[in-house]
């Protein structure tokens, strides 16, 4: 067990640390992305969360940073020091695990040369910077294509690069393609602002996603073709297509009346937190009704229709179901709901999702050991892609800035020790590290 500082103390179950194998037994199979190589010119999450799953599936991702600044995640915070006391910010933290470092700066003419010899070594050239940056820098697609035709060329950006938008120039973070797709509309109450990344970066993670899908597809089609492609993901196109139902409801007649969904998908209180219930259809209402100790609601004609559930949430529905949630905890109350049929959920904190138990023997929760002094690890997200003939790990350490520079350009371009340091001297690299 390992104490994790907080609110009471809370000791957690910790199934995965740095180094750990969840499964040996399937360490016979390999992983299926073996081989795969990825040269990745990344920052904050909108591609980096992708690359960090793809390195879970076995692919070698090499990320490429300016050589002194980094990239901008590793200025987030909260944050710590590494151990020559530059800040790692928790952005860069929890997307970089089993990737390695090289700095080099991109808009040094010898540094996009560098860049440009290191391209025909991978599989993969992704990047996630602001619509035409790259091509700006002469390394497009088409730039990175004449030198590797048969790359894999990935751009994940706000708006796309592969068709004009009225947003080209415009920035975008997860906020702003979640407030463009309609999600905070779809909820926002009349005269109050909206609740702003009511899902943490889900801008960021849902375009990774998206991106990760369409380079292992792209992958699998010049496996089948021979032929390298751009796969080109834009935030606000992933939370449009995240947020499906608020063109899908629209189309459909529903309109903004206060009512939202017909069905009841609301908090309820219990006596140490809230919870939550979803019912949309009768039979499932019935048996709501039944275990909360209210069968007369199956005659009231008020209820007989799924728009009297809305109706009526505030004066029937939620005191009685209020009512019977006191004296149990949300635990409790959802496993009885669940027992009898009734989807529900306790409302967590982060110290419930610590705690939970299936998160733990879900591998879901990564050890991350801090550098600076502070006894309490990091803890980012585990793999969520469970297979049964590929093993969950080993995890290894988010990279120090740079720290492959030297390694990598030994390996796959054959520099010399004096060109490196030639380099270093030009600042086109980062200078080798030294253990303070």
């Amino acid at each position: 067990m390992t104490l994790l500082s907080g609110r009471g103390g809370r000791l957690y179950d910790t199934p995965m640390k740095l180094g750990d194998i969840a499964n040996p037994a399937a360490s016979e199979f390999g992983k299926p992305l073996d081989g795969v190589r990825i040269l990745a010119v990344e920052q904050m999450q909108a591609l980096p969360y992708g690359t960090q799953l793809l390195s879970r599936l076995g692919a070698d991702v090499v990320k490429v940073e300016h050589p002194v600044d980094g990239e901008s995640g590793r200025g987030s915070l909260p944050a710590m020091d590494d151990p020559w006391g530059r800040r790692c910010g928790a952005t860069y933290l929890r997307n970089a695990l089993n990737k390695r470092s090289v700095g080099i700066d991109l808009k040094n003419p010898k540094g996009k040369e560098l860049l440009l010899a290191l391209v025909p070594h991978y599989d993969v050239v992704a990047e996630n910077f602001r619509a035409g940056t790259m091509k700006r820098l002469g390394l497009g697609y088409e730039d990175i294509a004449e030198v590797h035709p048969s790359v894999i060329y990935t751009s994940v950006s706000g708006f796309g690069n592969t068709v004009d938008s009225p947003y080209d120039t415009w920035a975008a973070y997860a906020p702003i393609a979640e407030a463009m797709s309609g999600l905070y509309g779809y909820k926002q109450v009349e005269g109050e602002p909206p609740m702003l990344s009511p899902a943490g970066a889900l801008g960021d993670i849902s375009s990774a996603l998206f991106a990760t899908i369409g380079i292992l597809a792209a992958l699998r089609h010049r496996d089948v073709t021979g032929e390298g492609q751009y796969v080109d993901v834009s935030m606000l196109d992933s939370m449009v297509a995240m947020s499906d139902l608020v063109i899908n409801f629209w189309s459909m007649g529903m309109r903004p009346d206060g009512l939202g969904p017909l069905l009841i998908m609301d908090g309820f209180i219990a006596t140490d937190g809230w919870f939550v219930v979803q019912v949309g259809r009768e039979h499932q209402f019935a048996k709501l009704a039944e275990i909360i100790g209210h069968p007369e609601w199956l005659e009231d004609p008020r209820l007989a229709e799924r728009k009297g559930w809305r109706v009526h949430l505030d004066d029937i529905i939620r005191p009685a179901i209020n009512e019977w949630a006191q004296g149990r905890t949300k635990l409790e109350c959802c496993h009885i709901l669940n027992g009898a049929g009734v989807a529900a959920g306790p409302v967590n904190n982060a110290e419930d999702v610590i705690a939970d138990p299936h998160v733990a023997a879900r591998n879901m929760i990564v050890e991350i050991p801090r550098t600076d002094g502070v006894k309490d690890p990091i803890l980012i997200p585990g793999n969520p892609v469970k297979m049964t003939k590929v093993t969950e790990g080993p995890e290894t350490r988010p990279a120090w800035l740079g720290e492959h520079t030297y390694e990598i350009l030994r390996s796959d371009l054959g520099l010399s020790d004096s060109e490196l340091e030639n380099l270093s001297s030009e600042g086109v690299i980062n200078p080798e590290l030294v253990d303070p």
